[in-house]
């Protein structure tokens, strides 16, 4: 029987190259789809860079999760194309893919009760057979020690709680060591503490020279945390660009139907933005 280590073990498959900073680590162009009869997403062009982070925001039903599936070429658009790696993502095998982009979705769900580290282990399948695969060890361990999971390690994953759930997915994520993480709202179950860890990741793998799309809700930590933030509107990005440009009262207040201030943290001068509420 085939193990998911047989199926990513092809030898002749084409590893990923270096890249030189800023270079487009994946590029919408045009992207459309249609879901239930419904237009998700509409002629969307949108570039993340190797070495920043850019964080989708957006209402319920704007489509930030659809682009993020279109990004990892998961969902294939009805117009438009994506590019990743320079190559039109449908030029990828799977395997290939695997080697380029991780992803995280929103949940994650497993139907047997793997021990946590089987769990972060998943992410290294890509690299079997490859000279790489001597570091899947130093891999996983490096990758529960960021997440904080590494105590628990050998509980089952059946048995965490949500937020054990989210970092142990997180960590299968980084253990894959692509240079493209593409993350749907990671922080959604997560306390205080780990919500600035995981955008602390996000930043040091930045830095490190990945690109990192992420799909959140808090607008506070895509403010604090993203170098470029796109606004999600009804299938369209109504804007793009660093949030202390781009968030306004007039543009936040119009994409959530909630009226807004946004003004500057008094320490680091990053926008906040707090809902407007009438005095008790």
């Amino acid at each position: 029987m085939r193990t998911l280590r047989d199926l990513f073990a092809v030898r002749s498959r084409e590893l990923p190259s270096p890249v030189a900073p800023g270079s487009p680590a994946v590029e919408a162009v045009g992207v459309s789809v249609r879901l239930g009869g419904r237009q998700v997403l509409d002629a969307v062009d949108i570039t993340a860079h190797t070495g920043e982070v850019v964080a989708l925001v957006g209402p319920n039903g704007a489509g930030k999760s659809t682009l993020l599936a279109a990004l990892a070429a998961d969902l294939t658009p009805g117009d438009g194309h994506v590019v990743i790696g320079g190559r039109p993502a449908t030029e990828w095998t799977a395997p290939e893919l695997a080697l380029r982009r991780s992803v995280l979705p929103q949940s994650a769900v497993l139907s047997f009760p793997f021990p946590v580290e089987d769990v972060v282990r998943m992410g290294r399948a890509p690299w079997a057979g490859t000279e790489l695969e001597d570091e899947d060890d130093a891999a996983v361990a490096a990758a529960m020690a960021a997440t904080e999971v590494t105590r628990f390690s050998g509980r089952p994953f059946s048995a965490l709680s949500g937020g054990e759930k989210a970092r142990v997915a997180l960590a299968r994520v980084l253990a894959q060591r692509a240079p493209l993480m593409l993350l749907d709202e990671p922080t959604a179950a997560l306390d205080l503490r780990h919500q600035e860890l995981v955008l602390r990741i996000c930043r040091e793998r930045a830095a490190a020279g990945d690109a990192v799309v992420v799909v959140l809700h808090d607008l506070g930590l895509a403010a604090a945390y993203a170098d470029r933030v796109a606004v999600l509107h009804q299938g369209r990005i109504a804007e793009v660009g660093p949030p202390g440009e781009i968030f306004s009262d007039e543009l936040l207040g119009e994409v959530y139907r909630q009226p807004v201030e946004v003004f500057p943290h008094p320490r680091t001068g990053a926008p906040l933005v707090v809902p407007v509420r009438d005095p008790a």
